[in-house]
Parts: C-alpha cells; structure tokens; sequence
C-alpha cells in the first residue's frame, strides 16, 4: 500500500500559526497528526476545510486533545483500590497528562473510608525538584498554568469544598497543592471542565443509583478520552463496560485510568478528545496509507452481450 500523495505534518502549532502553516501555497498538504488542546484542534480543521479547493488531495485530520478523565466505583469495590487510583492517577505529573484522573464518582458506603486513605495519602506527599525522587509532584509547567488551576481553585470554593489542599504557592516555581474536592451538584464546572493540573473532584451518589450514575458520568463531559471502573462485581462491570462505551476510548477496569504504554495499549479518545485513531498501533498506521484496489483479468469477455440475454 503506498503512502499518502503529498506531505503529512506531524505539528504541535499554536492558533495564530494555523493560517501560516495550513495556508493556499500547500496544495500538497495530505495529512495532519495533531497532540495538543481541543481548542487548537478546532481550529486547525476549520482552517485546512476553509482551503479544501486548494489540496490535491482530501487531508486526513487525526487529532488526540483534551479529556476530562474519570474514575467511577461501584458499591462492591476496593476503597484501598480506589484510593490509590485517584492519587497515582489525579496526582502524578502534577495533573498534567490528557489520561489524567479528573472527576470521580464515588458511592455513599465507600465514601468516608475512600476520603481517609486519600487524604491520608495526599498528606504523605512530598513537592519540590523532580531531580530529588523522593519527591512525588513538582511545579505546573508554568505561569499560564498555574494562573488557569490558580483559577479553578478560587471556584471550588464557591458551590464545593475543598476537602485537601486547595493551596497555591508561586513565590519560587509554580507550585500547586494535590487538591481533593467534593461537590454536590453533579454539573459543577470542576466535574465538567478540563483543569489540566493536581485537583480532582469527587461527586458522591447513593449507592441504589448505580446506573443512573453511569448516566451522569456518560453524558457530564464532552470528551471521552480515558476512563476507569472499580467493581468486584462482575454484573456492575459488565454495565459498566456497556453504558459507558462512548465516553472513554481507554477504558480500565479495576485500574487508574492513566499510564497506557505504546505497543500494549493502543491510546486515544472521541466526542471532543480527538479523532480516536489509537496512537501506538496498526490501526493509526493505516490512516497514513492510500489502499489501491488492482484487478487483472486474463481471460476477458468478447462480446458486450451477457449469457442471459439469449433468446428464449
């Protein structure tokens, strides 16, 4: 299968670059491999398909952007389990992963024992300079960033509460707490929008309403990037598993919802996290090829007539 005709970029450029890159004088532009915010991304694809008259060919878009990335525990499952998953996955990295853990629904019987181990956890943590290992999280990645969670920190005041954390301290790099929220209505914006830093927020159902929670966990977030649910249950995963196949393109059971390795699990997500062409496997590799069909015939017919078209 030969490749595409034309010249794919593969680019991380920001919006006041798409008109320069994506511009009339690339009438040989076939393709566009995209990492970065959903933002951009929009962009970019309103751009290449305001010049579509200019390219030879149709460009093919694949994009991975955004995630507002969830953990979703059923009545029967490990609160240890659960504990860990939200602080490796909500903390590791400072938050700044698209897989990271982000809003988790948790039920009533699990809550207070979950909410202990994670605050103990969060407690235990330690901040400072990457180069020293003892040291869990380091600073956001800069000012920009650290303004934005700077930001969502002031609103998980107003309408939730901050259960730990919650501190931001930029006198000496940008450093953000590892910051637990509970918030009561489903539809804060903690539980809808992508932060992109250490604050997870927890909504706390009642435990006769499992499936209406997978519901709301469904249909809460526009991006379905990444997702997790914890259950010992094997009915409630089989649910799970079911209902909530849109609303995450990596799904784990009975794991965080982050650290996907290339070559073992193929990464990527829908609705407003991307295209969903699976970085890291065949799948994302046949995007980049043009199938051409050949047929040979070496016995050809020699008369336009067909068979049936004999008198009767």
């Amino acid at each position: 299968m030969p490749a595409l005709d034309g010249v794919v970029a593969d680019v991380a450029v920001a919006a006041e670059d798409l008109d320069r890159f994506f511009g009339d004088s690339h009438r040989d532009l076939a393709g566009v491999h995209f990492t970065g915010s959903t933002t951009v991304f929009n962009s970019m694809w309103k751009t290449i398909g305001a010049s579509m008259s200019n390219y030879r060919n149709y460009p093919r878009i694949v994009g991975e952007t955004g995630g507002k990335d969830f953990i979703v525990a059923h009545p029967s499952a490990d609160a240890a389990a659960v504990a860990v998953a939200i602080v490796r996955g909500g903390f590791e990295y400072q938050g700044q992963k698209c897989s990271a853990a982000s809003r988790i629904y948790i039920p009533q019987s699990l809550w207070k024992s979950v909410r202990d181990q994670v605050v103990a956890m969060m407690k235990d943590i330690k901040m400072g300079d990457p180069r020293d290992f003892r040291n869990f999280m380091s600073a956001v990645i800069d000012k920009k960033a650290f303004d934005k969670i700077s930001e969502y920190l002031g609103a998980a005041k107003k309408g939730a509460k901050i259960i730990q954390g919650g501190k931001a301290d930029g006198r000496k790099g940008y450093f953000i707490e590892p910051t637990l929220v509970q918030a009561t209505d489903p539809a804060h914006r903690l539980l809808c929008e992508e932060i992109f830093g250490p604050v997870v927020t927890t909504y706390v159902y009642p435990d006769n309403k499992w499936q209406e929670t997978l519901r709301l966990v469904d249909k809460t977030s526009p991006y379905a990037l990444t997702g997790a649910i914890f259950a010992n249950d094997r009915e409630a995963v089989r649910e799970a598993t079911s209902m909530l196949r849109n609303a995450a393109g990596n799904f784990y059971i009975n794991d965080k919802p982050t650290g996907a390795v290339v070559g073992q699990q193929p990464f990527g997500g829908a609705r407003a996290s991307g295209t969903n062409d699976k970085a890291g496997s065949k799948l994302n590799l046949i995007r980049w090829v043009n199938t051409r069909t050949i047929k040979e015939t070496l016995a050809p017919p020699r008369d336009y007539k067909y068979p049936f078209m004999g008198a009767e």
